[in-house]
């Protein structure tokens, strides 16, 4: 498993760093882990010039998987918009043919006070946001439906489709293909719902969905939405896969400047993006479930940072989560 660690920027090298934590577990018992370390984004740009340089370029295409940390700060927002951080993650995803972004939103019984809706409204959620990266071609629209009926098949062959198609022309074909792909896939209860009317019931009635297939801006905005369901954006990891499943895994959050360096960060979201990893790019569920199984057991004992932490509960930094993470694994 060849697996390049790209920490970012802000928190990232503190929340990668306990993730790396748990990948070295893994290769004492024998699993077979090769790591190497590169820089993207403001780091990359601090350090080369450009936010997705050539050293970091080539280091990525060789490696099987990828772990991002957060790209991103306030120094580099006077940059020009080319080389801003921003553009490195922008950057690898083109270079690296990465089109389907996976965004699961999961609430751990533990947490169901921590949401800001009602527990009774979030206990139990567990859906999939699927968000395509590149375009609105027809093959692009055609291949994430493809993902997102497999996706669905392999769940609760429930599949909503998340668009725009009383505005926009975009989405029009969006629907149209989505709804012929569907054809293929007769198991599947494929449902398409406006993106205005999406964001109110996911607030409304979130457990109504088990998988969501939407455009980009879309997805980037109802993954956010639904993060807050499952107590916090902390929590939340994601994937971003090519069509051989090679992919770059990453937290949903960003770089939160105002508590990088100060072991605050939740490093949940970025050890989960690791259980993905193994589940998607290398095919070991074996691993994906103990590190699930790992977060489950520490967040039953008690073990909360701050932005999970209810108030009067005891709050522990990143690296103390870090260590109960990686002896719960």
């Amino acid at each position: 498993m060849k697996i390049l660690i790209l920490p970012g920027d802000g928190i990232g090298p503190e929340i990668v760093g306990q993730a790396v934590r748990v990948l070295e577990k893994f290769k004492a018992e024998g699993v077979p882990i090769e790591l190497s370390h590169g820089l993207l984004g403001g780091a990359a740009h601090d350090a080369h010039g450009h936010p997705y340089p050539e050293v970091t370029q080539q280091q990525a295409r060789a490696a099987d998987a990828i772990l991002l940390g957060c790209v991103g700060g306030p120094q580099y927002d006077t940059l020009p918009r080319a080389v801003r951080p921003e553009q490195g993650l922008l950057g690898i995803r083109k270079d690296l043919k990465l089109f389907a972004n996976l965004r699961p939103a999961m609430l751990y019984p533990e947490l169901a006070a921590s949401s800001s809706l009602k527990p009774e409204v979030v206990a139990g959620l567990d859906i999939m946001i699927i968000r395509e990266l590149t375009g609105y071609a027809k093959s692009e629209v055609e291949r994430i439906a493809h993902v997102g009926f497999r996706t669905a098949m392999k769940r609760n062959k429930k599949l909503c489709s998340v668009d725009k198609a009383n505005v926009l022309d975009t989405s029009i074909l969006w629907r149209e293909v989505v709804t012929e792909i569907g054809k293929q896939y007769p198991e599947v209860q494929l449902s398409h719902m406006y993106v205005d009317n999406a964001a109110m019931q996911l607030v409304r009635a979130p457990k109504q969905f088990d998988v969501i297939v939407t455009g980009n801006i879309f997805g980037d905005i109802l993954s956010d939405e639904a993060s807050m369901l499952a107590g916090s954006i902390g929590m939340l990891p994601s994937a971003s896969l090519d069509a051989s499943n090679k992919g770059l895994y990453e937290p949903i959050h960003g770089s939160a400047p105002d508590i990088a360096g100060q072991n605050k960060a939740n490093p949940i979201a970025t050890v989960l993006s690791l259980a993905m990893m193994m589940r998607y790019s290398f095919s070991r569920e074996d691993l994906a479930q103990r590190i699930e199984t790992g977060v489950r057991k520490v967040l039953a004992s008690g073990a909360r940072t701050g932005d999970i932490a209810l108030p009067g509960e005891a709050v522990i930094g990143t690296k103390a989560m870090g260590d109960a993470l990686v002896a719960a694994v």
